[in-house]
């Protein structure tokens, strides 16, 4: 087998990176292994250390590209409402929906990721980058009387308790409970 362009390397980082940050969400930092992540990404086990020094090199820049797609999520509103309480109560009622909360691999990192960073090293480059794409977060959930940090909370609190127990009807009680302390 020939050797990849430096195109073709930056895509399959690319493509490494994006399946993990899905892969990560849904089953957790430990729960992916190398192999099985390069198989969901259709490369070669072998080729993971060609695009990462290590493991948690990856995990870095997953959890970078999770957070990324967040604030994609709330800019894209942002721009298409243009008010930005109206952005901000079209996002809470994404963040708080049933669809949400079933769709963990595209969910939020910061629900997602949460029980993993506190269990992990404080100094590693992934706590920081979770750690500043928490503030980056609750920056944008920010109104001119608060910080976000109160709304932030409620979401992703709301979030893990509702998928702990989403396969009982208070599920779909703590969304909503949540909704009506954020949009009275």
């Amino acid at each position: 087998m020939g050797r990849v362009s430096k195109e073709q390397a930056r895509e399959n980082r690319q493509r490494v990176v994006a399946t993990a940050s899905r892969l990560m969400r849904q089953q957790g930092t430990d729960g992916v292994s190398v192999a099985d992540l390069m198989k969901a990404a259709g490369l070669t086990h072998g080729g993971f250390y060609k695009q990462f020094a290590s493991k948690e090199a990856l995990i870095d820049e997953a959890t970078a590209h999770a957070f990324g797609t967040v604030e994609e999520q709330l800019g894209g509103l942002q721009a298409h409402e243009g008010d930005s309480a109206a952005a901000r109560t079209a996002f809470i009622d994404h963040y708080l929906s049933p669809e949400h909360r079933d769709d963990m691999a595209d969910g939020c990192p910061t629900a997602a990721l949460a029980a993993d960073m506190a269990r992990g090293p404080e100094e590693g480059a992934a706590h920081e980058t979770y750690v500043e794409g928490v503030r980056r977060f609750a920056a944008r959930l920010a109104t001119a009387d608060d910080d976000g940090l109160a709304r932030l909370s409620t979401l992703v609190g709301a979030l893990v308790l509702a998928r702990a127990v989403k396969d009982d009807p208070l599920s779909d009680d703590l969304l909503e409970a949540a909704r009506r302390q954020l949009l009275p």
